[in-house]
């Protein structure tokens, strides 16, 4: 039974993990939802994402929070199944170039400020902590965060859309690029070209790095600072790692069925996009990077890559969420953020609370699309 009796239609424009939370987490609400993807579900970010489930280093106060708040899903869905292997909390190790510590000494001074568990570990205290590591290769101070974890996109995906076929919801996959319609100045539906038209009380627009190009022709600027990135993940080979790892030249993770997921930045400048929009790089750049990955894993194992996925990397142009309904488009929800993964079930649980409710809620208060406007 929904949680709450409510009889509005709400369309979804977007298949990747926030879009799917919102239209769960609506249907949760009594909302009937129909969900629009342009391609198949987990085909942009959400299907190479680090996903990596923290609030370490510096940020905002409120984007702390809720970031928090995300974590704190996460742990009661884990506490409902900790079997499942595509979301653990194993911790998490970081370290920086700088050669001295002092930018991890001041990390773990400034998380621990703020009750963030925080350690500093070296190459003899690494292994006492966290295991599969090659000690050799860590800086001589590193910060631990034994509360951060990882979840598989897909997986999760998967796991939320079984909530979503069963509580009713429609959804309209491989629907092509849509758009909002607008009527007597409010949302009114969605359209796509393999769709046609979806007649809708609200519009949540939850469409990655391509949230901002939706909502242009509204009239809304929302700026985009996404940048390409690529997500490595191996063939699978016995590891025993179960940390998140970032470091200057490669960030890892586990990844279900034994299997590693590496990724970073340095590589960016090698990424290029066809006149198809299709992204590609050269394969010794993914040698490369699992050969950086490699030497942080104990006995350096031989990795080979069974896949790596390109594409825009969800950053709104100040690094913070963009949340919550258009003013000038009433109806019309934005959910844009980084850290997609940390926020997708917060995100999805706030904005349907807000749709539904007509509240807004104090956590999105700093996170309004409107901020953007000149």
């Amino acid at each position: 039974m929904p949680e709450n009796q409510n009889s509005r239609h709400i369309a979804v424009i977007g298949g990747g993990v926030i879009g799917v939370s919102a239209a769960v987490h609506l249907l949760r609400s009594g909302a009937a939802v129909t969900l629009v993807t342009e391609g198949a579900l987990a085909s942009g970010a959400s299907g190479r994402s680090l996903s990596w489930l923290n609030s370490a280093g510096t940020r905002s106060v409120e984007y702390h929070a809720l970031r928090m708040a995300g974590i704190d899903r996460y742990r009661t869905l884990f506490a409902q199944d900790p079997s499942r292997e595509w979301l653990q909390f194993g911790g998490g190790v970081f370290w920086d170039s700088d050669g001295d510590g002092a930018s991890a000494a001041a990390r773990h001074q400034y998380e621990r400020s703020h009750a963030y568990d925080s350690h500093l570990v070296g190459p003899d205290t690494i292994g006492d902590v966290t295991p599969g590591l090659n000690a050799e290769a860590l800086a001589e101070t590193s910060v631990y965060n034994p509360g951060e974890g990882w979840v598989s996109l897909p997986h999760l995906i998967d796991h939320l859309m079984a909530e979503f076929t069963r509580r009713g919801g429609v959804l309209q996959a491989q629907a092509g690029p849509a758009e909002v319609i607008i009527e007597d100045g409010r949302a009114a539906g969605v359209a796509a070209p393999a769709l046609g038209t979806v007649r809708a009380d609200a519009v949540v627009v939850a469409c990655g790095a391509h949230t901002p190009d939706v909502v242009a022709p509204l009239g809304v600027q929302i700026d985009n600072g996404s940048p390409v990135s690529m997500l490595v993940v191996t063939e699978p080979f016995d590891h025993g790692v179960r940390a998140v790892l970032n470091t200057p030249r490669a960030a890892i993770r586990p990844n279900p069925g034994s299997t590693i997921a590496i990724d970073h930045d340095w590589y960016e400048e090698h990424i290029v996009r066809d006149a198809a929009g299709e992204y590609s790089i050269p394969e010794p750049v993914v040698d490369e990077l699992l050969e950086e990955a490699s030497r942080l894993l104990v006995g350096t194992p031989k990795l080979k890559a069974g896949s790596w996925k390109l594409g825009l990397k969800p950053i709104p142009g100040d690094g913070e969420p963009v949340f919550g309904e258009l003013r000038k488009i009433p109806g019309c929800y934005t959910a844009f953020t980084h850290s997609g993964a940390t926020l997708a079930l917060i995100a999805g649980e706030l904005i349907a609370s807000e749709l539904i409710t007509g509240r807004p809620h104090p956590m999105l208060a700093t996170f309004r699309p409107e901020r953007f406007d000149a």
